[in-house]
């Protein structure tokens, strides 16, 4: 039988600074939720500041509810902040715990008019030791309609590889450090090259991994 008590989980996944060849910026990614075991809110936010300015920001509001002992579906809004002009989306995913412990989560959106857009993301956590560990990340943009405005181009967009080093001081308090990878794709590419902007990149991060 599932309880009636109400819990609350909160998790700065990625609350760090980067440093590139062409980039020093102040990021931050972060989830929660608050409710029972089947029921739940969701939230995720999510952006950069560089330089003094926010470059990107996202939120999500979403209600889930659990299918599986592993796994969420969950149903509800995104709101773009940055960059461009603010820009709602309807969003529908799912996310969970895949065999082998990889963690997964992929949410599709519908917003404006006749757009499209889809991502994935999944990590993993290799324990050196039981508080040393290693955690490889992988994230893709896929969009269905060319957006100039913002740089994006239909299909695969962009892609971002990490891995991030963190020791666990305590669970809930673990500083890491890390490498990124990311590259554009076809059409956001050549908008990317027509700006005179860069296609893909390394950068080099630290920061902290909170939870409460």
């Amino acid at each position: 039988m599932h309880g009636n008590a109400v819990h609350y989980y909160v998790l700065f996944d990625q609350l760090e600074w980067q440093a590139g060849a062409d980039i020093r910026a102040g990021g931050w990614e972060n989830r929660g939720w608050i409710g029972r075991d089947i029921n739940r809110f969701w939230f995720r936010t999510e952006g950069d500041a560089q330089d003094g300015n926010l470059e990107e920001a996202q939120a999500h509001a979403l209600f889930g509810r659990a299918i599986h002992r592993w796994w969420d579906v969950v149903a509800g809004v995104r709101q773009d902040f940055r960059p461009g002009p603010s820009r709602t989306w309807a969003a529908v995913g799912i996310q969970g715990l895949a065999p082998y412990w990889f963690e997964v989560e992929a949410t599709a959106y519908v917003g404006g008019v006749r757009e499209d857009h889809f991502r994935v993301e999944t990590e993993y956590e290799l324990l050196f030791t039981n508080r040393l560990v290693l955690q490889p990340l992988v994230e893709l943009e896929i969009y269905g309609k060319s957006d100039p405005e913002r740089g994006i181009g239909a299909g695969l967009s962009s892609g971002e590889a990490g891995l991030r080093l963190r020791y666990e001081f305590r669970r809930e308090f673990a500083p890491d450090v890390g490498v990124t990878w990311t590259r554009k794709y076809f059409g956001t590419a050549d908008l990317a090259e027509a700006a005179g902007e860069h296609t893909s990149g390394a950068g080099f991060v630290m920061g902290l991994r909170l939870w409460f």
